[in-house]
């Protein structure tokens, strides 16, 4: 691909690629110094509803007073940018039609808000990098299709796991293996009653939002991840949740196997996750029945087979990102899209919700994420997590019961559940 040299070129022409991004929380602002230390990358502007996390990002950066603009004028933007200075913006949405940008990173992980962002993009055929990988699970399909057609890049960003596991899962199919599971680590077991309360000292000593921390404990952020790579590969979870076993590295060749050959799964072909020293890994277990492949890779590694273990001990998050920015800018390639829907994350209640009572969204008090296959989703009329902030309760719901579309009234309103009603017309 030679990225690293197409960015070099770029820079000795003085001509950086100018990125946008929308979302300056921890993972907005790393991604921002990490764009800030290559050659041939320039951060141009920083949208966020609180500016001073803009501000502050560029000042570490090493950008004076002087060559930080703050503004919500489009004009105001497209001059500075011109003048050389860099942007912040508390309006995301000026950010797609800024014609200095070439690319935009959308990390707020806010469903409604990155279905917009990603729409106007892709309408203004400006290349949108996802780390938001809520809005993918939930209309992926749609913008994927969208931005096929008008003749722009749509993708989930490299360095998150969706990402991370298609380049395991592209590399075993261009091995000539059968790919049986595709995995990640999750560093803690799942408590299903966390709470933004309950999290709240601990986000504050990680420098984290109490509601993304309650997202990553009551498992729904593992959930969308693997919705993700599902709908990208069609590879399907095995049970409603997943099992997520704590297993060793050494023995996830006995486990994240078929029950047939003394596994824990179904059939071949799943998503799933494994609790323990496995993350931040991820990993792909794959098969081969092929006499000269199995000779080949007794040679070189001295497994026996058929089952072999692919694992990358690592994702690094937006670190990894910029070169889903420069595949998509520099080659119009895509890291990693839905091609369609095969898992769906459900709404699950997290308490007793009562008639009346407006449902909070991701990481809140209401409900967690489950992951389902589409199918079994669509029979349940189960409610996506991308539409269920702001629902109000109709009927009464149990405690870890799924929340369908006749227990709730959806909002409506939102660009998201617009999007996602053209999405189930398809």
């Amino acid at each position: 691909m030679e990225l690293v040299s197409k960015l070099k070129k770029r820079s000795s022409e003085g001509n950086p690629i100018r990125i946008g991004i929308v979302g300056c929380g921890q993972m907005g602002s790393g991604l921002a110094h990490t764009i800030n230390n290559i050659e041939g990358m320039r951060v141009t502007a920083i949208a966020d509803i609180a500016v001073e996390r803009g501000i502050q990002t560029y000042t570490e950066m090493g950008h004076s007073t002087d060559e930080i603009v703050v503004t919500d004028s489009i004009g105001k933007a497209q001059d500075a940018i011109k003048a050389g200075k860099v942007v912040v913006t508390p309006d995301a949405f000026q950010m797609p039609v800024l014609e200095s940008l070439e690319s935009l990173v959308e990390v707020t992980g806010v469903p409604d808000v990155g279905a917009r962002i990603a729409y106007d993009s892709i309408m203004n055929r400006k290349p949108i990098i996802m780390l938001n990988v809520e809005t993918d699970i939930t209309i992926g399909v749609y913008l994927d299709r969208l931005a096929r057609k008008m003749g722009s890049v749509y993708t989930v960003a490299s360095g998150d796991e969706p990402g991370v596991c298609k380049m395991l899962y592209e590399q075993a199919i261009l091995m000539g293996f059968e790919v049986v599971t595709l995995g990640k680590g999750k560093n803690n077991i799942i408590n299903l009653e966390a709470t933004p309360e309950s999290c709240e000292e601990e986000a504050a000593s990680k420098d984290m939002n109490p509601k993304m921390l309650a997202a990553f404990k009551d498992g729904t952020k593992t959930m969308v991840e693997m919705a993700a790579v599902s709908n990208a590969t069609g590879l399907v979870p095995d049970v409603p949740g997943m099992h997520g076993p704590k297993v060793e590295v050494d023995d996830l060749l006995k486990v994240f196997i078929p029950a047939a050959d003394g596994g824990l799964f179904s059939k071949s072909g799943v998503v799933d996750y494994s609790t323990g020293a496995i993350a931040p890994g991820v990993f792909a277990v794959v098969r081969s029945y092929d006499t000269r492949i199995r000779k080949e890779m007794k040679f070189i590694t001295l497994a026996d087979g058929p089952y072999y273990l692919h694992f990358r001990p690592y994702h690094l998050c937006d670190l990894e990102t910029p070169q889903s920015i420069a595949e998509a800018v520099l080659l119009g390639e895509v890291t990693v899209t839905a091609s369609a829907m095969h898992a769906e994350v459900v709404c699950t209640a997290k308490r007793n919700l009562m008639p009346g009572d407006r449902l909070g969204g991701i990481g809140g008090r209401d409900w967690y994420g489950k992951i389902m296959t589409y199918p079994d989703a669509r029979s349940h009329k189960a409610v996506p997590i991308g539409i269920g902030a702001n629902a109000v309760v109709r009927n009464p719901i149990q405690k870890g019961a799924i929340i369908t579309e006749n227990d709730v009234t959806l909002d409506d309103s939102t660009f998201v559940y617009k999007l996602r009603r053209l999405q189930d017309a398809m």
